[in-house]
């Protein structure tokens, strides 16, 4: 039996939802009424319900976030909620806190959401061994670490392919409530990461000044599938509950052509939900919000990966600026822009900037606002006008399930019977009295013309089979009575008949990977603590929530390194990086001072508040 791969897409909303389904999405993730780590995109049950049926119908699953750290005085309604989201068939939830593994709850299938720790084999096995169906791995991981836990346990291993990049270990960032009492781990990051710093060595002087100096290029890994379903992922996650719905459309509309073409030629996997998508545009990634792309660490550290010139979408490449002519640019490529494109670029500051396509005339392009911009300048597209007026319009990706008819003649009239490309069946009859028809015309070919109309239906037909004994009349408004009834009947049954699974937590003792948890554990509650200690660890430190110290603490882990980005890693440069930096390296944005620590031995990075005591050891070489 082949394996399902899917394709699992963001959700802010329900439109949005049923859009990504429309694409070819096999599964979404959506935000419930309170506890997702997105306070901006929150749904109600009702919405989620709704969504619920129209991914079922599709065998699409919906999986909803409930992936903050929870309080004890939020406990109870958590627990009533989950209630309510199994009732409405809802497929899986996505989790941070432990407390919940800890809860009397129905039996729905539980995720461990990236926060959770899931960056080595013994505690993605742990997981698993709690009741944990699926891991969603860090995005951290390279392929080697990937297969390392795949070999251990047989849990479903779920990762990010696509979208914006959290430069901490996911769970780990306290940047934004440090700074100014917004929790990341609560749902409001305020996302201190994008914003601009100097950076200052250790003699106090300014090395670099207003650079977005922790902001990190968006992910592009559509080229590494074939290599992540050998590592053994089989949920390939696009990042985005905020970003609107081109951004999501063009994502999932070109991960699935990317995962069709290998499934294609596969004999080990397949497809995980039912139907094919038309789509009326070509699906690019660089159409899309992106600060520029790269393969993060999957393919281990290979290049630099800062977007410190802005936290803004970069776009499109476009070329460069060859001349001026009048009010307006010669630019490469010129004949691919359209009027109402927004335009990137570099000033001289070496700061990014923009403008709006007014008019492009024999590929001279004219902005709303002229100005001199130098020749060579290189010209990226942000904002593609005619891209997006395409991909909102909702019949842009629409899908279809394939459908066989059989019309045929009874006792006492004519039936039609639709039998879907699962297996699910429907049948309709007619009740009329026969009676031959008057031209010598075969009937058959306007039947067929008019079974074949789907219309706005979610099925397509692929094969028509007619039995008659007589060529009989029949109006046609009756023919298209009897096909819409057997494919109303035929989306009740697929609804119906869908099968979600279940699993029914049942509490363990075996013991965790680790015996003693710091703050970055994120333990906030009461169950919490209760779950660990019951799987044998003794000593739990509360959560930075609960016990900031201001100014002392370490506030960020991450792999992503500033010293490699300047040049100067012992590790990877030591040939090339000239003379080293003196340090401590400080990343200051107004009053806010952030020191830098170097851990090579890991290759990790941390980020301390400016009171911290630090001690520094000789760069690993």
């Amino acid at each position: 039996m082949k394996k399902k791969v899917e394709i699992l897409a963001p959700a802010k909303n329900l439109w949005q939802g049923q859009m990504a389904i429309n694409a070819g999405a096999d599964a979404v993730y959506i935000g419930a009424p309170q506890y997702g780590a997105r306070s901006n995109a929150t749904n109600s049950v009702e919405d989620i319900a709704e969504l619920v049926r129209y991914a079922h119908l599709f065998k699409a699953q919906v999986f909803v976030v409930i992936n903050t750290i929870l309080y004890d005085n939020e406990l109870d309604d958590c627990k009533k909620l989950i209630y309510k989201l199994y009732d409405i068939g809802v497929d899986a939830l996505i989790v941070q806190d432990m407390a919940i593994m800890e809860m009397d709850l129905p039996p729905i299938v539980i995720h461990a959401s990236t926060q959770a720790n899931n960056r080595d084999p013994k505690h993605v096995k742990f997981l698993k061994d709690a009741g944990m169906q699926r891991v969603v791995l860090a995005r951290e991981l390279n392929l080697d670490q990937i297969k390392d836990i795949a070999n251990e346990t047989d849990v479903e291993l779920e990762f990010f392919v696509s979208g914006a990049l959290c430069v901490s270990f996911s769970g780990n960032c306290y940047m934004s409530i440090a700074g100014g009492e917004r929790s990341a781990n609560r749902g409001s990051c305020a996302q201190n990461c994008r914003l601009p710093y100097q950076l200052i060595d250790g003699t106090g002087e300014t090395l670099i000044a207003n650079s977005h100096l922790l902001s990190i290029k968006d992910l592009d890994l559509s080229d590494q599938l074939p290599n992540l379903i050998e590592a053994g992922i089989t949920s390939f996650k696009i990042e985005g509950r905020l970003k609107d719905v081109v951004y999501v459309k063009n994502n999932v509309s070109y991960l699935r052509k990317r995962l069709d073409a290998f499934l294609e030629n596969s004999e080990d996997f397949t497809k995980a939900s039912s139907g094919r998508t038309f789509y009326s545009f070509d699906a690019e990634m660089d159409r899309s919000f992106n600060r520029g792309y790269t393969d993060y660490f999957v393919n281990k550290r290979t290049e630099k990966i800062g977007s410190w010139e802005s936290p803004k979408s970069q776009g499109q490449y476009i070329g460069k600026i060859l001349d001026t002519k009048g009010k307006g640019y010669l630019i490469e490529n010129a004949e691919i822009l359209n009027n109402g494109d927004g335009l990137y670029f570099l000033n001289e500051n070496n700061e990014p900037d923009g403008m709006q396509v007014n008019v492009v005339l024999n590929n001279v392009v004219i902005p709303n606002t002229f100005r001199e911009i130098p020749v060579g300048t290189v010209i990226y597209r942000n904002s593609d006008a005619e891209f997006i007026r395409l991909v909102e319009r909702e019949d842009s990706a629409v899908r279809k399930i394939g459908v066989n008819l059989h019309f045929s003649e009874t006792a006492t009239g004519f039936q039609l019977t639709a039998t879907d490309e699962d297996g699910h069946a429907a049948t309709t009859q007619l009740e009329t009295a026969k009676e031959l028809a008057k031209s010598a015309n075969s009937i058959i070919p306007n039947l067929e013309k008019n079974l074949a109309k789907t219309g706005n239906t979610p099925f397509i037909v692929d094969n028509i089979h007619i039995e008659i004994a007589a060529n009989w009349f029949l109006p046609i408004s009756k023919v298209n009575e009897l096909r819409r009834e057997v494919l109303e009947i035929l989306v009740e049954q697929r609804v119906k008949e869908y099968h979600r699974e279940e699993f029914q937590i049942i509490k363990t003792d075996h013991p965790y990977p680790v015996t003693s948890l710091d703050y970055t554990y994120n333990v906030s509650n009461k169950l919490a603590r209760q779950f660990y200690e019951r799987h044998s660890v003794t000593e739990i430190e509360k959560a930075f929530e609960l016990q900031w110290d201001p100014g002392k603490s370490r506030v960020m882990t991450t792999k992503y390194c500033v010293k490699y980005e300047l040049g100067k890693c012992a590790r990877y440069q030591r040939d090339t990086m000239g003379t080293k930096v003196v340090e401590p390296l400080t990343l200051k944005h107004g009053e806010n001072e952030y020191k830098l620590k170097f851990n090579c031995k890991p290759c990790e990075m941390e980020i301390w508040e400016k009171d911290a005591e630090l001690t520094f050891e000789e760069d690993e070489d």
